[in-house]
């Protein structure tokens, strides 16, 4: 041979797998006009891997002078569907191949070894006339062990051999010419057989799709979709390349179809030598590739909800749950996708596309009636992207355990310990949710660090029995602006959770306290307090509520329990100084239940424009 064997294995075949000696052999069989392949598998101790034998025979023509003459020289081939190199890939794996090879009408018997030294010696005799064909023993196991235990099961040696060429064999069938390959097993003194036969083939539909890759030749679908008692049948989605089937990823695993064996193969002379020469990477440009998988899923989906209800319905699920999981995206998803890329590439896609129209209106120095209309969309999205971010938050208060209610609760309205800043408004906006308790509070920030909060904290309930596990009351403080930088007038929103499970009269205290804290705050902030929202968070019983009726707080409309009473409170005798205190005592149900009621309806609103835009 003229090339260096050796070398050029290591150049074609670097990232080769097994399976490509069987899909090799196969190819170079029915080349040879055989129509039975016996695929022998011989592993006495699964342990000793070395003494892994495989015979691969055919009844073809056999290696004639001018068959030979092309196997001795690389790249020697006649069409574009060949490449001339498939062999190397034997030597791959096993250190030798011993050929026996009968023909000319079975008269003639060649017989020579493929191996890296392999240089066209060969040795011919006559014979009594015998059946033309050849077979092939490849021996010494070049590897310390085999990449997965299926490359030598019988059954999975099927399933590749048909997934490859099923274009091929499908022909044979139209043409009424039965190819027959028995593959067999010994291993360990274990015996298995599987078989592939035309005559199981599946009989294709064909679909021609409105797209060509040139100006001659067209681009047809044939597919064969059947219910099946198997579980786990994943799709066959291919692109017929040179007759055999390249597999191309169109049906994400996370979309199996259950309860189905589908087969999608893309057949055009386009696609023809379209793949490099060691068989394992399609050669076609990025776009083109981009192009005829997008097609390949658009007639998918067509013959899908066309023909298979069942499939088509679980797709418009899936559809359904994207929209109303992620409404600000709407729009956006590739509906063509959906059942066949996984969620998260969808999503990932919709926000990425998001992101591009953003950055388009954000980077236009002066806007057209066009992009003027769109950037008001994006905003309409940006906002519900927002409330959706609400909408979880609610979520996770809906399921707070009682026994670790009150940190929970307060770590979602604020984190402790967090310190907002006005000039970061978007960042805290995802921080900062004291609009559970009303959306009128969203600007309000909190500016305390920790050690001020404390020290605030400390001021407003001096003297008092602290009753929460650390010794410290479950309060958050919202104030208008930052009380410690300038002389403004406030406003502050003030928000305790009373421990569950206390008696009524502890719980009644908490009116006392609202009056001394709101005297003491403002105090603290030298009387620049002007208005004062308090929300009691407490668990109600039926004489609680006749104490808040007769001390003149009435009920409120509500999903939950919710009792209001507003009142100035002054700081002296003299009533030189009084703070409106709005006071809010409401059960966790309440603050739940209509903080999702009025979010719920801002959702529904944004929803209704994606889904039906002027």
């Amino acid at each position: 041979m003229e090339v260096n064997i050796q070398k050029a294995v290591k150049m074609f075949f670097s990232n080769s797998s097994f399976e490509m000696i069987y899909n090799e052999a196969l190819a170079n069989a029915l080349d040879a006009d055989a129509n039975e392949i016996r695929i022998n598998i011989s592993l006495p101790d699964p342990t000793q891997l070395h003494n892994l034998q495989l015979t691969i025979s055919d009844n073809g023509v056999g290696f004639d002078d001018f068959r030979f003459g092309k196997f001795s020289k690389l790249f020697d081939v006649e069409e574009q569907s060949h490449k001339g190199l498939g062999r190397l890939v034997y030597l791959c794996y096993f250190e030798r191949v011993h050929i026996e090879s009968t023909y000319n009408g079975g008269t003639k018997k060649r017989t020579f070894t493929f191996d890296d030294g392999f240089n066209g010696e060969n040795t011919v005799e006559d014979t009594e006339p015998y059946p033309c064909g050849s077979s092939l023993t490849m021996q010494g196991f070049a590897g310390e062990r085999l990449h997965r235990n299926d490359n030598i099961n019988p059954n999975y040696i099927k399933s590749l051999l048909m997934e490859n060429f099923y274009m091929r064999l499908y022909k044979k069938k139209l043409n009424e010419e039965r190819i027959r390959v028995i593959i067999e097993s010994h291993v360990g003194g274990s015996r298995v057989e599987a078989i592939v036969d035309t005559d199981d083939m599946p009989d294709f539909s064909i679909l021609p799709l409105d797209h060509q890759l040139d100006l001659f030749n067209s681009i047809d679908l044939y597919y064969s979709v059947r219910e099946t008692d198997e579980a786990g049948k994943k799709p066959i989605t291919a692109i017929a390349v040179d007759d055999r089937c390249h597999q191309v990823a169109i049906i994400d695993d996370e979309n199996l179809p259950v309860g189905y064996e589908m087969i999608f193969l893309l057949i055009s002379e386009s696609f023809q030598g379209a793949i490099d020469e060691a068989r394992q990477n399609l050669t076609l440009s990025g776009n083109d590739l981009g192009n005829i998988k997008r097609l390949f899923r658009e007639g998918i989906a067509s013959i899908i909800n066309e023909r298979f209800p069942r499939i088509a319905a679980a797709n418009r699920e899936r559809e359904e749950y994207l929209k109303n999981t992620y409404p600000h995206l709407s729009g956006y998803f590739k509906t063509s996708d959906i059942g066949f890329s996984s969620h998260n590439d969808i999503l990932k896609d919709a926000q990425e596309q998001f992101f591009r129209d953003q950055r388009e209106i954000l980077s236009a120095t002066t806007l057209s009636d066009e992009q003027y209309e769109k950037s008001l969309q994006l905003a309409a999205r940006s906002l519900a992207e927002y409330i959706l971010f609400r909408q979880n938050v609610i979520s996770k208060m809906k399921v707070l355990d009682s026994t670790n209610l009150e940190a929970d609760l307060h770590n979602l309205i604020a984190p402790k310990g967090s310190e907002f800043q006005e000039g970061e408004l978007y960042k805290d906006l995802y921080r900062n949710n004291v609009w559970l308790l009303d959306d009128k509070f969203m600007s309000y920030c909190t500016v305390l660090s920790e050690a001020e909060m404390s020290k605030v904290i400390d001021v407003i309930t001096e003297g008092e029995v602290k009753d929460n596990d650390d010794d410290r009351p479950d309060i958050t403080l919202f104030f208008s602006a930052d009380p410690t930088k300038d002389n403004r007038m406030l406003d502050v929103v003030v928000v305790e959770l009373k421990r569950l499970g206390i008696t009524p009269e502890q719980n009644s205290i908490v009116e006392f306290q609202l009056d001394t804290r709101t005297q003491r705050l403002a105090e603290y902030y030298g009387r620049r307090i002007q208005r004062m929202w308090f929300y009691g968070i407490v668990e109600f019983t039926d004489k609680y509520r006749m104490h808040l009726v007769n001390n003149g707080y009435n009920p409120l409309f509500s999903n939950g329990s919710v009792y209001f009473k507003s009142k100035p409170v002054y700081t002296d005798l003299e009533k030189s100084f009084s703070v409106v205190q709005n006071s809010y005592i409401m059960d966790f149900k309440a603050l739940a239940e209509d903080a999702n009621a009025r979010n719920e309806t801002f959702l529904k609103v944004l929803k209704h424009q994606f889904e039906n835009p002027q």
